[in-house]
């Protein structure tokens, strides 16, 4: 029994050291990436929102029984879809306060650098 937990936690800890560095360094490649893209503005209409929301709970105290009832925290990402000139669609995750002033069918310009949202300007019509 020894000797198979001399295999399994190196192999596991190698397993979950290697999960961490390839999200990391994905992470960095996309920053780059938005880096170095062009930054475009572009004509653009809102076609859709949508949101998700995840719940996480947390036993008070750090008693895993949950005895002392859980502590629970919740989180909520917001993304907006685009129709920009040439038909194609694209979403952006965007904060809370940018999401609210958003509704689907305005027009106006998007600005974005890569897979990264800078802004949109509403179409003012006379």
């Amino acid at each position: 029994m020894f000797d198979l937990f001399d295999l399994i936690f190196p192999v596991m800890f190698l397993l979950i050291f290697g999960m961490i560095l390839f999200t990391f360094i994905s992470g960095i490649r996309t920053w780059n990436k938005n880096n170095n893209s062009p930054r475009l503005t572009v004509e653009a209409r809102v076609t859709a929102k949508r949101q998700n929301t995840t719940h996480h709970n947390e036993p008070v105290g750090g008693d895993t029984s949950g005895t002392h009832g859980y502590h629970t925290t919740t989180s909520t990402s917001y993304y907006v879809t685009f129709e920009v000139e040439s038909g194609d669609w694209m979403e952006f995750s965007v904060y809370g306060e940018e999401y609210g002033m958003l509704a689907e069918g305005d027009e106006g310009k998007l600005t974005f650098q890569g897979s990264r949202y800078l802004g949109f300007e509403r179409a003012i019509e006379n």
